[in-house]
This record gives C-alpha cells, sequence and structure tokens, in this order.
C-alpha cells in the first residue's frame, strides 16, 4: 500500500508511523500543507493519514488549505479509502461525520490513562497510558462505535465503517524526540495551566520507558485498522 500522511506542523509529525509503514512493506509520503504543499490526490494513494495539529478545523481565513482538505476527507468517507485521523486530524474527521468539536473543559496534557470502551472493535490492553496534547474534544460521531475515554475526555476515540475510518485523540506515535520538539517550540494547549489534568515538564520526561511502552500499541491499532479497511 502507499499512504499519503498530511502534517499540518512543523512539530507534528508522524512519529513512529513512518517507521512502522517502512517496516510493514509500506510507502508513504508526507505532505506539509503548514509549508504550501498541496493536498494529495485521493487516487494517488491508498489510505490516508490526517496528522495533529494546533489550529482550529474550520479556521480557513489563517489557513486556507484547510478547506480542501475537508473536501478530501469528505471523498475519502464517501469512498472507500482507509481513513486514519490523530488529534486535530481525527477532529477533521469528526467534523466531516457531523459530530459536534469543541473546547473541552480541560486541556489534557502528558502522559493519560486511557480505558478501553467495551464496544471498541480494535483488540486493545483495556487500559494503556498514552501521551496528550490537547484542549479541544469531539463528540462521538453517529453510526461510530467508541474506543475508549480518559478523566478528562471521554472520548478519545472511535471507528466508523467497520473501523475504515479511525479518529485518535491520544497519541500512540510519539518518541522522546517528538515530545521534546513540541515542549521547546509549541504553545501549550490553552488553559494548561489551570488544568488538573496537564503535567509538568519534569513529569512528562521522567520515565523514558512510556515512550518505549507506546510502540506495541501503535502496532496492534495500525495492523489492525489496515486489515480491517477494504483497499
Amino acid at each position: 500500500m502507499h499512504l499519503h500522511l498530511l502534517q499540518h506542523s512543523s512539530y507534528h509529525g508522524p512519529g513512529r508511523i513512518a517507521d512502522w509503514l517502512t517496516s510493514m512493506g509500506h510507502s508513504h509520503t508526507v505532505f506539509h500543507l503548514h509549508a504550501g504543499e498541496m493536498p494529495p490526490s485521493l487516487a494517488d494513494g491508498d489510505a490516508l493519514i490526517l496528522l495533529d495539529g494546533p489550529m482550529d478545523v474550520l479556521d480557513d481565513e489563517r489557513y486556507p488549505w484547510l478547506k480542501r482538505e475537508r473536501k478530501l476527507i469528505a471523498k475519502a468517507l464517501d469512498g472507500n479509502k482507509p481513513l486514519l485521523g490523530i488529534g486535530m486530524g481525527a477532529r477533521m474527521i469528526a467534523t466531516e461525520l457531523g459530530a459536534t468539536v469543541s473546547r473541552g473543559t480541560f486541556a489534557e496534557v502528558g502522559w493519560h490513562e486511557v480505558a478501553l470502551a467495551p464496544e471498541s472493535p480494535f483488540d486493545l490492553p483495556e487500559r494503556f497510558t498514552a501521551f496528550m496534547w490537547h484542549r479541544d474534544v469531539f463528540a462521538l460521531p453517529d453510526d461510530a462505535l467508541p474506543l475508549g475515554g480518559s478523566t478528562g475526555s471521554p472520548v478519545q476515540g472511535f471507528a466508523w465503517d467497520a473501523g475504515r475510518a479511525l479518529g485518535l485523540l491520544c497519541h500512540l506515535e510519539v518518541t522522546r524526540a517528538d515530545v521534546d520538539e513540541l515542549l521547546t517550540h509549541s504553545e501549550r494547549p490553552e488553559g494548561s495551566e489551570a488544568s488538573p489534568h496537564a503535567q509538568p515538564v519534569e513529569s512528562i520526561l521522567d520515565d523514558a520507558k512510556r515512550f518505549d511502552r507506546l510502540a506495541p500499541l501503535l502496532d496492534r491499532l495500525l495492523s489492525q485498522w489496515i486489515r480491517s479497511a477494504p483497499v
């Protein structure tokens, strides 16, 4: 398979996803929309991955390429292309599916436990720890199944059309280098200072093995997503 990855920010890259795709024999192209690159043609790839970003999904005035990206997502949903969104990417998919996307009560920053939903179609641990960097959240789209939730965000992900479209609020793909870049160069999500779910830098970086534990979770999720998606 050849996958298109859409990047929205210099500090929200594909992380381990790129290495996983290569290791599994898949090719990929990263389109840097934030740097002025045009979104790809849907026909040129077998699947689409939408990465995270700091912008509002409907802020077309500041980011005019968002409108073109939404059209691409709509085409993917209407067709049979596998579609995965992370963070902002998941919020864009949720928006196209008619779900409410809004500012959450609290920002979630750092490492937080996700409890797998009983209805989740994906085989993951009943509880696992993921990295989080968000304030905006989404409701569960119609006809979608929940993946799980955290204390701060009851809907941490969804699966739609038998898992062909998958949205994740949390991050399983980040490496230590990715998080270092975020902490150094990117503004923390709004409201982080007052949020009980936002950890200080020292807590985020105090256990390097957390990043290693994400790798098998990412592998399980991506393997099931690829298998469940008709191509």
